[in-house]
């Protein structure tokens, strides 16, 4: 959750806070250091959080269009507009 949140010092004291009070939750000592270590890895954490959920693959070309349907059987389907969209995606750098 710490994590996820990208939580600055506030959040995350409100956080353990409210993790110490819950039952079952945390005790003070383990909050303190929870709090210790996201101090001095938050930079490197986010970064690794970030670098895990970005696509190797990028956009190389994209192509759209509308199409207008203008004669079907059922009159209430004329003129319904179909977006079609190609996207061309590839390795980053290849």
């Amino acid at each position: 959750s710490i994590a996820s949140a990208d939580m600055d010092l506030n959040q995350l004291e409100a956080f353990l806070t409210a993790q110490t009070k819950k039952q079952g939750g945390i005790t003070s000592d383990q909050a303190a250091v929870i709090a210790k270590f996201w101090k001095n890895h938050r930079t490197s954490i986010h970064e690794s959080l970030i670098n895990q959920s970005r696509w190797d693959n990028v956009l190389k070309n994209m192509n759209w269009r509308v199409d207008l349907k203008t004669q079907l059987r059922h009159i209430d389907q004329m003129n319904t507009p179909v977006a079609i969209v190609e996207m061309e995606v590839g390795k980053n750098g290849q």
